[in-house]
Formats: C-alpha cells, sequence, structure tokens
C-alpha cells in the first residue's frame, strides 16, 4: 500500500469554509489534505462553514475537526492554537487561505476598506504565522503555504488597489519568513491562483459584469489555456508545497494560472 502524502501529520487550515455552494480554494485544501492521511483543523469565522468542510472529512473516513476564528483577531487564532496542541500536540502544516477583495482606487476607497483588507489579507497571515511559529520551532520541523494570488504581481485595470497591495505585501512576507526559518527547518511558500472558478468570484466580483455569464467568458478568455481554473489546482499545488516532496523548496510564489502570468495582462 502506498503511504500518503501526510500520514501523520496535523494540518491546520485557516479559511477552511466557503463563502458559497461549491468548493473553495480553502475547502478543498483541508479535503486534500485529510485524503492524505491529515489530521485537519478546518477554521473559519463562520463555525457552520468549518463544520460543512470537517462533515465532508469525516463523511470520507478522515479526521477533521471544525473551530472559529477571526483571522484579525490575535485573540482567536491564539486560542484555536491552543485547542489544536492541546488536542493533537503539534501542528506541521499551516495553511493561510483567508481573503477578501473589495474595489476603489486610493481617492475613491474608504479608509476603512482599505483597512479591512489588508487586515484580512495580509495581517491575518501575520497573526496565523505569530501564533503557529513557535510550534513548529519548538518541533524544528513546519510548512507554511500562504494563499497569494496572482495580482500579487499583474494588475488589471479593476481598481483592486488594497487587493495588490495585501498580495503583494503576502509574497514579500514569504520570502522573508521563508529566508529566516529555513535554518529551523520550516519552510514557507505561496501559491498565486490565476483566473479561478470558486464560489468567491459569484460573490465579490460578478458584479463588475451585466451578468454571469459575461464574466465567466471574461474571465475563461483571460487564460491562456481558456478557461478557469478550480478549488481543486489550487489545494493539489499546496499540497504539494506542503509534502516531503517539497522539502528542499521554500520562498516559492508559486503561480496557478493557466500561463496567464507568462502571457502579460
Amino acid at each position: 500500500m502506498v503511504k500518503q502524502r501526510l500520514e501523520g501529520k496535523v494540518v491546520l487550515v485557516m479559511g477552511a469554509g466557503s463563502s458559497g455552494p461549491g468548493w473553495s480554494n480553502g475547502k478543498a485544501a483541508a479535503v486534500l489534505y485529510a485524503r492524505e492521511g491529515a489530521v485537519v483543523y478546518a477554521v473559519d469565522r463562520d463555525l457552520d462553514a468549518a463544520r460543512e468542510t470537517a462533515d465532508l472529512i469525516a463523511a470520507e473516513g478522515g479526521q477533521g475537526i471544525a473551530l472559529r476564528a477571526d483571522v484579525t483577531r490575535s485573540g482567536d487564532i491564539e486560542a484555536v492554537v491552543a485547542s489544536v496542541m492541546e488536542r493533537s500536540q503539534r501542528i506541521d502544516v499551516l495553511h493561510n487561505n483567508v481573503g477578501i477583495t473589495e474595489m476603489g482606487d486610493p481617492v475613491e476607497a474608504s479608509e476603512e476598506s482599505w483597512h479591512r483588507v489588508i487586515d484580512t489579507n495580509l495581517t491575518g497571515v501575520f497573526l496565523a504565522c505569530k501564533h503557529v511559529l513557535p510550534v513548529m520551532l519548538e518541533q524544528k520541523a513546519g510548512a507554511i503555504i500562504n494563499i497569494s494570488s496572482l495580482a500579487s504581481i499583474q494588475v488589471n485595470h479593476y481598481p483592486y488597489t488594497s487587493y495588490y497591495a495585501a498580495k503583494g505585501g503576502l509574497n514579500q512576507l514569504t520570502k522573508a519568513m521563508a529566508v529566516h526559518y529555513a535554518p529551523h527547518g520550516i519552510r514557507v511558500n505561496a501559491v498565486l491562483p490565476g483566473v479561478m472558478d470558486t464560489p468567491l468570484i459569484y460573490k465579490q466580483i460578478s458584479g463588475q459584469f451585466q451578468d454571469v455569464e459575461a464574466m465567466r467568458a471574461k474571465r475563461n478568455a483571460a487564460s491562456p489555456m481558456g478557461r478557469m481554473g478550480t478549488a481543486w489546482d489550487v489545494a493539489h499545488a499546496a499540497l504539494f508545497l506542503a509534502s516531503d516532496e517539497a522539502a528542499y523548496i521554500t520562498g516559492v510564489c508559486l503561480p496557478v494560472d493557466g500561463g496567464k502570468s507568462c502571457a502579460g495582462r
């Protein structure tokens, strides 16, 4: 029997719920980690969404535990880490998936919107790492996967100024932590999804278009492959980076984009 890639590992997925029906990046990653033998702690601000993911894992015979936390609140994350340590005594993989988009250039966007996007997309990762890294330092091992975005290296004509800034900052945070913690056996990498077909786009992006099909057509056409990617494309990339197969890979910002990053805007 082939050994599962994360057998015996404990994985903490921040943002493991879904913002709507279907497979979000966080939900797919959590389920895939469990399929590969990990004990998965599915964390979301919406506890019901986290429970849905944990229930999917359990239905497949895996081990999934739902927990609630707002990633912008340090105390919430500290409590989650304490709960995981009480139950499992270790954290092998931290998967940071929480992200939001809000439109607005520096003139149009409110200060509240700017802080909300930066706090959710960037500060939330900082806080998760702040509380998990001491555990990994004690273990002398660990892998952190940050879900960034192709928007971190490409800008289109939509004014997602705060989102571009947050995701660009996340790439640099990933690289900085990778270099700093490499001597301690901790790897830190990022995945940069391109145009993806996930529940989030129907909730936060579709309003820019006359109808949903127009949005889908434009996003499909934006990829050299002629189609959007799925949450499973992101999940499989994250699984590789979390696994021992990527033992000599750290500080990488990996586009999962159907070639869009090679084709310009």
